[in-house]
């Protein structure tokens, strides 16, 4: 089996494959934006913010992908990247939320099926000269955290409250 072929196992495995746990797009499917947006103690992230800082670090990673460039500098406040903008929180911007979602993870698996096995045997110098199937794995990994470790226990713990 190809690296191309586990990365894009793994990232479907994430977003939409049931597999080890439900996927991502499964969990927020029947959630609204005031359940999306809904914090059970002062200072914990929200559903929707978990979700904004999956869809920002997708992107980025991606746009670095299709790049074939990481700037070494990063001036990114990882805090910001959960920011759900509190004036819009209502059903239309959830929807658009989802949409970002779920457009971020086609792009990968779009960028990954078109990619050359080459292409992801390559290191990144600037990156601790990681290759970059090591970094989607990892990013994939970092994907599984936040749905498994966050995102699922506060859909549960929502519906037993």
């Amino acid at each position: 089996m190809s690296y191309k072929a586990i990365l894009i196992d793994q990232l479907n495995a994430c977003y939409h494959d049931k597999s080890w746990f439900i996927p991502l797009h499964d969990i927020l499917t029947d959630l609204n934006a005031a359940e999306a947006a809904y914090v059970k103690n002062e200072g914990e992230h929200s559903i929707w913010a978990i979700v904004n800082h999956l869809i920002f670090w997708n992107e980025k990673w991606l746009e670095r992908y299709i790049a074939e460039q990481v700037d070494g500098q990063n001036s990114v406040n990882n805090e910001d990247t959960f920011d759900i903008g509190m004036s819009n929180l209502n059903d239309v911007e959830w929807r658009k939320t989802l949409h970002r979602l779920n457009t971020v993870f086609s792009d990968w698996n779009r960028a990954l099926e078109d990619s050359e096995e080459h292409k992801l045997t390559r290191e990144i110098p600037s990156y601790f000269n990681a290759p970059w199937w090591g970094v989607v794995s990892n990013l994939c990994i970092h994907n599984a955290y936040h749905i498994v470790g966050q995102i699922m226990l506060l859909k549960k713990s929502m519906k037993h409250t």
